[in-house]
């Protein structure tokens, strides 16, 4: 213990005193170029951990939501405009997604170390307890991650299939979110409310 104590004092007042081999300058700027290094590699990851290689890289998504998400207009359009997961799971916003990867570091990922969903039964068991969680998200910023390719003021309702309309003209005045509505539009709905995601498909886009 001693010798551990005066290990950390002698490191301690290394640290403290000033370099009597290198300038200031060059510890500054030796410093700087560190946080530099630091923070690039912080945000190659970052970006890394929203590509869909990384999201479909376990099996729990790539063998279930992504195979469902590939049959959506949000995978392929005539367009060509493409949707990823973290477009749809992951806000823009710096300290917002801070928040989100923070949350899957203490939550997802322990859950996927001990196998929580690791097999087709297991996700179906949980399937309505994941999805009333992203619903509860989406409410409470007002369905930010749809209204970021979604403006509702550019909408040309008049263009819209009559039951696009309809609904979207009612959200509108009623203050509805574009979650309460489109809950199947990328993944198949738990439970009994499958047979509810057939409608989505004639006003998803």
């Amino acid at each position: 213990m001693d010798i551990k104590q005066g290990t950390l004092k002698r490191v301690w007042h290394w640290l403290r005193r000033p370099s009597a081999r290198f300038a200031l300058g060059t510890l500054i700027l030796a410093g700087i170029a560190t946080g530099i290094a630091a923070t690039a590699g912080f945000n190659g990851f970052v970006h890394y951990s929203n590509s869909m290689d990384f999201c479909i890289s376990c099996h729990e998504m790539r063998d279930t939501v992504y195979q469902e998400y590939k049959n959506t207009p949000h995978f392929a359009n005539a367009s060509g405009v493409q949707a990823t997961c973290a477009d749809c799971h992951v806000p823009r916003e710096w300290l917002p997604k801070m928040k989100r990867k923070i949350k899957a570091t203490f939550k997802e990922v322990p859950g996927k170390i001990i196998g929580t969903i690791d097999t087709p039964e297991k996700f179906e068991a949980h399937r309505q307890r994941m999805a009333d969680s992203v619903w509860e998200g989406m409410r409470a910023n007002d369905s930010l991650e749809c209204r970021n390719c979604h403006n509702r003021s550019a909408m040309q309702l008049t263009s819209q299939s009559p039951l696009a309309r309809k609904q979207h003209q009612a959200a509108q005045n009623n203050g509805g979110t574009c979650i309460d509505c489109h809950q199947g539009i990328a993944h198949k709905l738990p439970g009994a409310n499958q047979a509810d995601a057939s409608a989505e498909d004639d006003y998803a886009l």
